[in-house]
């Protein structure tokens, strides 16, 4: 940022006494991580700051700092839709355009055009994603270059003085964010600066192992059945594509015992094949069962951001990304063979 906007940004937070934090639905690492640290920021500042999402979260985040302050808008609309109203500071945090709020959309266009007027409110996004909307928010602070949201708070911090101050609580959740954004730093992470950020963040204290147990050592029993019938039952390697698809229904869900979270990373896995360069994981959406969810991940060049923008209304980064359509889930793998076909060049290259 230059030295006019974080001035700026600097004079909104000292001004502000109620501040809030929000993030998309389906809040992942990245997304809890960012709106937690930067709530346990504001904190000690002085602020009184809440955090807000839109629905649930999985269970493998359930051990991160202050999770159970979490205001829920799916379980509490009223008393989310009063922080958020009487905010005069919003953070929106790993979002780049409100409509990846779904039902949060209205609330965040009512705070935004609220906003517009400064005295009113100031929101401030913080993000990692392409394409953010323009006029979204009174300050956007947007680095597509970055692996994470939270490492773009990182360098935030640092530019403002904060980072040699940051707690072990701030960091944890920060540190969370950068980590499974990455897949623990096998993807997206090739950036020296990435390790610098991490390396403050270690000097607070945090356990970087326990994070790492606390997030990919914390399997179900069911989960670990889910991960099986997955990878004997529904992988699907598609000949002479180097791609891979696994599918699941909510009635496979329901006969699994798969609760939500359970299938997070599953889509990684079938990239441990030797030779296949994209891996899909198709799923019907548990709260909207008319719509379908795609999850897309590659290694080296092949970019899932653009075939996700493309053929299923998403988005994401080059190695990771995703999107949503309203669709049978036969309809969707048909969907996702069609653009197999018109990226075989990339993919067998």
């Amino acid at each position: 940022m230059t030295n006019g906007q974080l001035s700026v940004l600097l004079e909104r937070i000292e001004r502000s006494q109620f501040v809030t934090c929000v993030c998309h639905v389906n809040p992942d690492g990245d997304a809890l991580g960012s709106t937690l640290g930067l709530a346990a920021w504001m904190k000690r500042l002085g602020k009184e700051c809440r955090v807000v999402v839109p629905n649930r979260f999985p269970d493998f985040l359930q051990w991160l700092p202050s999770v159970n302050e979490i205001i829920r808008y799916d379980k509490k609309p009223e008393l989310a839709l009063s922080v958020l109203r009487q905010s005069d500071l919003i953070w929106i945090c790993d979002m780049n355009d409100p409509s990846r709020a779904l039902e949060m959309e209205p609330i965040i266009n009512e705070c935004a055009e609220r906003c517009r007027n400064e005295e009113d409110g100031f929101m401030v996004m913080v993000d990692h994603h392409l394409h953010p909307k323009a006029d979204f928010c009174n300050m956007q602070i947007s680095c597509p270059e970055m692996c994470a949201t939270c490492e773009v708070i990182c360098h935030l911090m640092w530019q403002l003085g904060e980072l040699l101050l940051i707690t072990a609580q701030e960091a944890t959740c920060l540190y969370t964010g950068m980590m499974t954004d990455t897949g623990a730093f096998t993807y997206a992470s090739n950036r020296s600066v990435v390790y610098e950020c991490i390396s403050h963040l270690l000097a607070s204290g945090i356990d970087k192992d326990k994070i790492y147990r606390n997030v990919f050592y914390s399997s179900t029993p069911n989960r670990m059945r889910l991960v099986g019938y997955m990878l004997y039952v529904k992988l699907e390697v598609i000949s002479g594509m180097n791609a891979s698809l696994m599918t699941i229904t909510n009635e496979e869900r329901r006969m699994l015992g798969v609760k939500n979270g359970d299938t997070e990373g599953i889509v990684n896995m079938p990239l441990q094949i030797q030779g296949v360069r994209l891996s899909a994981f198709i799923s019907e959406d548990t709260e909207h069962p008319e719509y379908v969810k795609f999850s897309l991940r590659s290694v080296d060049d092949f970019p899932c951001n653009e075939m996700s923008a493309r053929f299923f209304n998403g988005g994401g980064h080059k190695n990771a990304s995703g999107g949503r359509l309203k669709c049978t889930i036969e309809e969707a793998v048909e969907q996702f063979r069609k653009a197999v076909q018109e990226y075989r060049h990339l993919l067998q290259g």
